[in-house]
């Protein structure tokens, strides 16, 4: 079934166009967070699971935070302070471990696929984060993905109180925004976009790419670097290998790992039982 009305090509550009990542967002007088309307929330949540899945499995949950101090906790835990005072915020997660219960109540067993639940289960998280802030974004509302999950993720299972099978990718905040944030760049097409097959960018391309990104990096007067902001999470020494351990030991906690074959022995996202069939 096709749009009811069908935007112009111009008009999907320009609605793209108009993305802005917000971190600072509108409050009630009292810095309390501003509720949406019940019906916009509605929307943005009927969006969500109207996010294409794979296998009809739906391998996600999106834990809504409401209560102030759990918002407050996971602002401390993941560094990012407007989880406190967006209007909405969530826990974007993996979630296999649904989909073994169901296998459970009609006496089947979960096969033993920690790779292909992490694969998935990002994937179907990741599209039914976009449909939600893509929703948010046509009533008028911007947020902002947090990465920074990695930050605290030992104590966001705490928290949350997330079981095996369920694994945190991000979060992600929405509200009316209180900044008007610039457009940022994005590297030049061909080296994202490929025909048939992958083709390495030259040399001369990517010096291209980190001069179209450099002001994505400038900070005040000083002129942007982009690879030098690259170096600081991806380089030798830089955030991102802080974080791998802590990623690697969530993913053997919530048994997902798959990286060797003593760690990967126990089965993933298998139920503890339940009142439902325990016994």
């Amino acid at each position: 079934m096709s749009a009811p009305h069908p935007l112009t090509p111009e008009q999907v550009t320009a609605f793209y166009d108009a993305h802005r990542t917000v971190r600072l967002y509108r409050t009630q007088p009292d810095g309390s967070p501003l509720p949406l309307p019940e019906a916009h929330l509605e929307a943005i949540l009927h969006a969500a699971q109207r996010a294409p899945t794979d296998a009809t499995a739906q391998l996600y949950s999106l834990i809504r935070l409401t209560r102030p101090e759990v918002r407050a906790q996971a602002a401390a835990l993941t560094n990012n302070a407007h989880l406190a005072t967006a209007s909405e915020a969530f826990v974007v997660c993996a979630d296999v471990r649904r989909t073994a219960r169901v296998l459970e109540l009609s006496g089947r067993a979960a096969g033993h696929w920690p790779a292909v639940a992490v694969h998935f289960g990002l994937g179907d998280a990741v599209m039914a984060g976009t449909n939600l802030l893509t929703a948010a974004e046509l009533l008028g509302y911007q947020g902002c993905w947090i990465g920074g999950v990695l930050n605290g993720l030992d104590g966001l299972l705490d928290l949350l109180k997330l079981p095996p099978g369920v694994l945190p990718f991000a979060a992600l905040t929405l509200g009316l925004p209180a900044e008007a944030p610039p457009q940022r760049p994005r590297v030049p097409r061909p080296l994202v976009i490929h025909t048939d097959e992958y083709r390495d960018a030259t040399p001369e391309q990517l010096q291209e790419a980190v001069a179209v990104m450099n002001p994505i990096a400038a900070r005040g007067d000083k002129p942007g670097d982009w690879a030098r902001l690259l170096g600081a999470y991806f380089g030798v020494g830089g955030g991102m290998e802080g974080r791998e351990p802590h990623l690697v030991a969530a993913l053997k906690r919530q048994g997902l790992w798959a990286g060797g074959e003593e760690e990967g022995t126990r089965r993933p996202a298998q139920p503890e039982p339940t009142g439902e069939n325990a016994g």
